[in-house]
C-alpha cells in the first residue's frame, strides 16, 4: 500500500503543477486581450525641422487598458509625454509636465476636458500654444464619437493658453 502513496501523491502534484501553468497561460492571454491602441500626438523636429508649422503632430502608438473611458486614457498618455525611445525619433511635447485631468465628459458629439492650471504655466509664444492645443484635439478628434473639443483649465474657457 505504502508503495502507491508516493508515486500517486507524485501523480497529484504534477497535475497540479500543469494546471496552475494553464490558468497563469490563461490569465496571461486574458490580460493582453484586455488592451486596446490609441494613438497620442506630439510634435516632431525631424519630420518638421525648424517648428515650420507650429500646429503639425505626428501619431505615436500606445496600448492602454481596455476601458469604456478611452478617451481619458489617450488623454492620461499624451499628458505622459514622449517616452526615451520617441524622443530619440524626434518627438516632442509642449505639454508641461504635471498637468491632470480634473474633467472629461462627453455629450452630443463635443468633448469638454479640463485640466489643472500647470497646462497654462509658463507658456508663452504662439507657437507653443498651437501646438498644445494641435496636441489634444488631435488626439481626441481620432475617435469618431468625437466631433469638437473644448479645453478648460480650472474651468475656464475665456483667455486660456495665451500667448
Amino acid at each position: 500500500m505504502k508503495k502507491f502513496i508516493v508515486p500517486f501523491a507524485i501523480a497529484i502534484l504534477l497535475a497540479a503543477i500543469i494546471i496552475a501553468i494553464i490558468l497563469t497561460q490563461r490569465a496571461i492571454i486574458r490580460n493582453e486581450a484586455a488592451k486596446t491602441e490609441v494613438s497620442v500626438f506630439f510634435g516632431n523636429t525631424i519630420m518638421n525641422p525648424q517648428t515650420e508649422d507650429c500646429k503639425l503632430v505626428y501619431p505615436v502608438k500606445r496600448e492602454v487598458k481596455k476601458t469604456l473611458q478611452v478617451a481619458r486614457a489617450a488623454i492620461e498618455e499624451l499628458l505622459k509625454g514622449p517616452t526615451e525611445e520617441e524622443k530619440s525619433q524626434g518627438y516632442i511635447t509642449g505639454i508641461n509636465k504635471g498637468v491632470e485631468i480634473q474633467k472629461i465628459s462627453i455629450e452630443d458629439g463635443i468633448i469638454k476636458v479640463d485640466f489643472n492650471d500647470k497646462l497654462e504655466e509658463g507658456i508663452g509664444g504662439s507657437c507653443l500654444v498651437s501646438m498644445i492645443m494641435s496636441q489634444i484635439v488631435t488626439t481626441l478628434k481620432q475617435f469618431p464619437t468625437v466631433e469638437d473639443v473644448i479645453v478648460s483649465i480650472d474651468g475656464r474657457t475665456e483667455d486660456i493658453l495665451q500667448p
